[in-house]
C-alpha cells in the first residue's frame, strides 16, 4: 500500500553505469557497480587525471560518456563565508563538460553578483537527462543545455520571474525530472514550487507560499495508489498532486529558525525530515477517502532523530544512518526515532566538528563514504556501529568554514570510478578490483 515512487528519470536504469544526477541513479545514494576493490592497494587507489576547476560545492553528474560540473570563477577572497551574513562578490559560475578521460569539451558561462552566505560557488549538481544538461546556479540561474556542445536550449532567472532574492544560503534545492516536468524551488509568493515543461521551459503550474525557497529538494510518494509530491519549506510541508500542483495535505512546521536542507526520507508509511537548530519532524502518511494525508508522529524531539546540515541521511530498511548538526553520526531506527549508536565515523577523531560532513554512499554491503578532510573512507554500518575498513587521502581540503579547511561537495560514483572535486581541481579515481 505504501511505496516511495521511483523518479521518471529513474525508472529505466541506464544501460551502463552513470550517476547523471545528485544521489545517483535513483536518487538513494546506492552504487550498484560490482567488482569493487574491497581495500586500497598501498599509497591509495590510483588517480587516474585530474583538471583545474574554480570554487563550488556542486557535485559532478556522470553520464553518456562525459563528466559535467558546475564552478564559479571569481577574484573574491574566500572569506568563509559567514553564516548568517550576505556577501556580495561577482563573478562568472560555469558549466564545464569533460570527457571521461578528462579532456575538456565545452563550456557555458553565466555572469553573476551573488548575495548569500558561504558565496563560494553554485550548490547544485547538474541533473542528465535524455541528452539535455540542467543545471542551477546559486542565484537561481536555471539553463537547460545540449549535453553533446552546451548551446542553450532554454534558460530562466527565477528570481526575476518569480520576484524573490534568494534564500540566506542561495539555491541549493536539486532539481528534479518527473515525466516530462521539471521540479525546482522558484519563489515565495504563490510560486515556492514551481513544475517546468522540462523541453521548452514553459511553467506547468506553481503553487504555495514560504517565507523563504529554503533547501529541500521535493520527494515523491505513493499512497494507497495516489502519487503526490512532497514539498519542505521554512513555514511547512505539503503534498501536492505532480500532474496539477493541487494540494493533498499540509503540516506546518516553523523551520525559520534553522533550516531543512536534506531530501524528505520515506521508510514505508513514515516521513522524516530533520535540519539545523534542532528541527525534526516524523509524520505518518495515510490515505482518507482516496485522499492522500499526514500526521503528525514527533516533532522536534532533541534525543530522537537526527537534525541534518550538508549530509543526506542514509535510509537501509528500517535503519537510518546520518549526520547530526553538531557533527556526530547516528544510528537511527524508524519510526521511533530512537538512536542506537553514535560516533564521529568516518571522519574520526575523538571530538565532533560543527556541521561535520562525511557523504554516505552504499556499493553492496559496505559504504564508501568521502569525508570533509578528503578522504574516501570503506566502511560498514550496522544496527550496533560504525566499522572502518579503510581509508585514503585524495583531495585537498580547500573551503573554510568554522575555522578549519573542508570539501563539501559529493562525488559521483559511475564506471568502477569515482570522481569528486574541490575548490581547484576534478579528479577520477580508478576503485575497480
Amino acid at each position: 500500500m505504501f511505496t516511495t515512487a521511483l523518479l521518471a528519470l529513474t525508472l529505466t536504469a541506464p544501460t551502463a553505469s552513470e550517476w547523471p544526477q545528485w544521489m545517483g541513479p535513483t536518487r538513494d545514494n546506492v552504487w550498484h557497480d560490482t567488482g569493487i576493490l574491497e581495500k586500497f592497494p598501498e599509497g591509495g587507489p590510483k588517480v587516474l587525471w585530474r583538471v583545474p576547476v574554480k570554487v563550488g560545492y556542486a557535485g559532478p553528474a556522470v553520464a553518456g560518456g562525459k563528466v559535467f560540473v558546475m564552478d564559479y570563477a571569481t577574484d573574491a577572497p574566500d572569506d568563509g563565508g559567514g553564516n548568517f551574513k550576505r556577501n556580495p562578490t561577482s563573478g562568472t559560475e560555469r558549466v564545464i563538460a569533460f570527457s571521461t578521460d578528462g579532456k575538456e569539451l565545452w563550456k557555458y558561462e553565466t555572469p553573476v553578483t551573488y548575495s548569500i552566505s558561504y558565496p563560494n560557488g553554485p550548490r547544485c549538481t547538474p541533473l542528465v537527462h535524455d541528452g539535455k544538461v540542467y543545471t542551477l546556479g546559486a542565484m537561481g540561474h536555471l539553463a537547460c543545455l545540449n549535453a553533446e556542445d552546451g548551446k542553450e536550449i532554454w534558460a530562466k532567472e527565477l528570481t526575476k520571474i518569480y520576484g524573490a532574492k534568494p534564500a540566506l544560503w542561495g539555491y541549493a534545492a536539486h532539481p528534479v525530472i518527473d515525466g516530462k516536468k521539471l521540479f525546482t524551488l522558484g519563489g515565495i509568493n504563490g510560486n515556492h514550487i514551481v513544475a517546468l515543461d522540462k523541453d521548452t521551459g514553459d511553467e506547468l503550474w506553481k503553487s504555495g507560499s514560504q517565507s523563504e525557497q529554503g533547501y529541500s529538494p521535493v520527494q515523491f510518494a505513493t499512497i494507497g495508489g495516489v502519487r503526490q509530491v512532497i514539498v519542505t519549506g521554512p513555514n511547512f510541508i505539503r503534498g501536492l498532486d505532480p500532474e496539477t500542483g493541487k494540494r493533498f495535505w499540509n503540516q506546518d512546521y516553523d523551520a525559520t529558525s534553522g533550516s531543512i536542507i536534506m531530501t524528505p526520507v520515506v521508510s514505508g508509511e513514515n516521513l522524516f525530515v530533520g535540519g539545523y537548530r534542532g528541527k525534526n519532524l516524523m509524520l505518518k502518511l495515510g490515505i482518507e477517502g482516496g485522499v492522500p494525508t499526514a500526521t503528525k508522529v514527533w516533532r522536534n524531539e532533541k534525543d530522537l532523530g537526527i537534525c541534518p546540515v550538508n549530509v543526506q541521511p542514509f535510509l537501509d530498511g528500517s535503519m537510518m544512518y546520518g549526520y547530526n548538526e553538531d557533527g556526530k553520526m547516528f544510528a537511527v531506527e524508524l519510526p521511533s526515532g530512537n538512536r542506537l549508536w553514535t560516533s564521529t565515523g568516518p571522519i574520526g577523531g575523538e571530538k565532533a566538528l560543527p556541521s561535520g560532513t562525511a557523504f554516505i554512499v552504499k556499493n553492496g554491503e559496505r559504504y564508501f563514504f568521502f569525508t570533509e578532510q578528503g578522504d574516501l573512507v570503506i566502511g560498514k554500518l550496522s544496527k550496533e556501529k560504525y566499522q572502518e575498513i579503510d581509508r585514503a587521502k585524495l583531495l585537498e581540503a580547500t573551503g573554510k568554514a568554522f575555522g578549519r579547511r573542508v570539501v563539501w561537495s559529493m562525488p559521483a560514483f559511475a564506471d568502477k570510478k569515482m570522481y569528486a572535486r574541490n575548490d581547484k581541481e576534478l579528479i577520477c579515481v580508478d576503485l575497480a578490483k
